[in-house]
């Protein structure tokens, strides 16, 4: 059964387990998509209201674009999790004669990359999807904007928690051009994430004091 099948009590009791799988990759993802459906809820309670008319249109193409992120954030949850399988697996090849040792750290090292890249994915995703988040928050339905702000927090959440993800494998891999541009890239979306989570609580304690 998939991941993203479970229920949710059933998600966290697996979560919660003496295993590595699911964990703070798969939890990441999970956040993204919560994020992506709040978002989506905030344009929704924003569309048909006569005082919010002069966005309904943008609001109608957000809450498209969310509903599709968190599609897929939902099976980003049950990928990050088949990719470190792949990374277990290949630690438990035998290594018994040379050639056993070397296909072994060719396995891990092509598993350790897939396990960077599909958490790298995820927080780019996510971070893209921040912006839509903001403007959502800055332009819909004001009764909502808290909501709007928990949405732009989970989505900061599943960025950080992913580049962390991909920070810990790029420790273990060989190819030092390969885990450069990784760093590089984590390190400018990290940035860039705090800063606008940090502009928009900003904003909304404005909003709501």
């Amino acid at each position: 059964m998939k991941l993203q099948d479970l229920t949710l009590k059933e998600f966290l009791e697996r979560t919660a387990a003496s295993e590595a799988v699911p964990g703070g990759g798969s939890s990441s993802a999970l956040n993204a998509a919560i994020a992506s459906a709040l978002g989506e809820m905030v344009a929704n309670l924003t569309i048909g209201k006569k005082k919010y008319t002069d966005v309904e249109e943008r609001m109608r193409e957000l809450a498209g674009e969310l509903s599709a992120h968190r599609s897929r954030f939902v099976n980003d949850i049950d990928r990050d999790a088949d990719a470190y399988r792949l990374v277990m697996e290949a630690y438990r090849l035998p290594k018994e004669s040379e050639e056993e040792i070397g296909k072994r750290n060719d396995t891990i090292q092509q598993a350790m990359k897939s396990a960077s890249l599909v958490p790298m994915e995820v927080a780019e995703q996510a971070f893209n999807m921040l912006g839509s988040i903001a403007e959502i928050v800055h332009k819909g339905n004001s009764n909502a904007i808290t909501d709007g702000l928990v949405a732009a927090m989970a989505c900061r959440t599943a960025v950080m928690g992913a580049l962390f993800n991909v920070r810990i494998n790029l420790g273990g891999i060989s190819n030092e051009k390969f885990v450069s541009e990784l760093t590089v890239k984590c390190d400018r979306i990290e940035k860039e994430t705090l800063k606008k989570e940090e502009e928009l609580i900003r904003w909304v304690k404005t909003q709501i004091d």
